[in-house]
């Protein structure tokens, strides 16, 4: 499979980038978040959806968040970065934690997991995981229930 503008950076993460891909992306939480800190986080994930990405789903869980998306083309042209996108929004959430909690430290570890995602099979396969994270978690007995679980284009 031949991506467009396909390029790898490496932190302490390998991270691939390509245009017009999906991307799956996960990053872990220093501490568990609690339910106004996990709305918070999942208000400031959806903010630049339909700007800077077009979101398909997400999952703020205590522990974790994990997240489906598309960056969208910047008026220069070029996509957005993608951890520009999601670390700009990891770190205003982190500040307005630490302003509520008088922690030293934003909850998020810096650097987040991505991974393209390559066909509709492996699509579906981390889709449905994501969807079910609250049930598996034992955080709801159904997704639909579990308030910081956003699907796009869901009825609600």
């Amino acid at each position: 499979m031949a991506w467009q503008n396909f390029s790898i950076w490496r932190g302490r993460l390998p991270h691939w980038r390509a245009d017009d891909v999906n991307y799956y992306v996960t990053f872990k939480h220093r501490r568990s978040l609690d339910e106004f800190e996990r709305r918070m986080l999942l208000r400031g994930l959806i903010k630049p959806d339909g700007r800077r990405w077009d979101l398909l789903i997400v999952c703020v869980l205590p522990e974790v968040t994990e997240l489906i998306f598309t960056v969208r083309e910047a008026p220069t042209g070029v996509p957005y970065e993608l951890s520009d996108v999601v670390e700009k929004v990891k770190s205003k959430v982190g500040r307005d934690i630490i302003k509520r909690t008088e922690e030293r430290f934003p909850p998020f570890y810096n650097e987040s997991y991505d991974r393209i995602l390559r066909d509709d099979d492996e699509f579906q396969a981390f889709w449905e995981r994501i969807f079910e994270s609250p049930v598996a978690n034992e955080l709801a007995e159904d997704p639909e229930q579990y308030d910081s679980l956003w699907v796009a284009n869901a009825p609600e």
